[in-house]
């Protein structure tokens, strides 16, 4: 009779850890980036080519560099400005890595990602030039220096990644007329 009560209470403590377990993972949803709003990461699951993430990622970079320009430059006080800064520059640069590795994983598929390579191109030069002159000028520039360096590293690395795909990537096929 003991032997058969351990073993219920046994059945009973595993059949607990399952459900607890089972529990975790149904709550447990999966993030795609902390720095994208609901909106933004759905717009980005939908997405489907590399390309189109690429501009998304462009869109919503600059969209965080313009949100950071008007928090810098407003008047009013405000308590938590740094956290704000930070957070925005934070974000633009979770965007352009992303933009990054979508061009990393575009290339080794071998998509065509031409057209949004020279929107990166042309943006993150643009981006560049306004973090450089956040740095040599910039409002609060000490709540923010830290995370402006790496945007700034950020964006280099980006322009680089578009660099080399541009290298490497294969021309379009052309089709010949019969």
């Amino acid at each position: 009779m003991r032997s058969r009560l351990i073993s219920i209470t046994a059945s009973a403590a595993a059949f607990l850890a399952l459900l607890l377990g089972a529990a975790k993972m149904a709550t447990a949803r999966p993030q795609l980036h902390d720095y994208l709003s609901d909106e933004e990461a759905g717009k980005i699951r939908e997405a489907a080519t590399p390309s189109d993430r690429i501009k998304l990622y462009m869109s919503f970079a600059e969209d965080r560099l313009t949100k950071f320009d008007y928090e810098l430059n407003r008047t009013a006080a405000e308590r938590d400005r740094s956290e704000v800064l930070n957070g925005l520059l934070h974000g633009y640069e979770g965007c352009m890595d992303d933009a990054s590795d979508e061009i990393d994983d575009a290339t080794r598929t071998q998509a065509d990602i031409k057209v949004a390579l020279k929107l990166m191109d042309e943006k993150s030069k643009s981006f560049l030039s306004r973090l450089q002159k956040y740095s040599k000028k910039g409002r609060y520039l000490s709540d923010y220096s830290d995370t402006l360096q790496d945007a700034i590293d950020s964006t280099t690395d980006a322009i680089s990644a578009v660099a080399d795909a541009q290298k490497t990537m294969l021309p379009a096929v052309v089709r010949r007329k019969q």
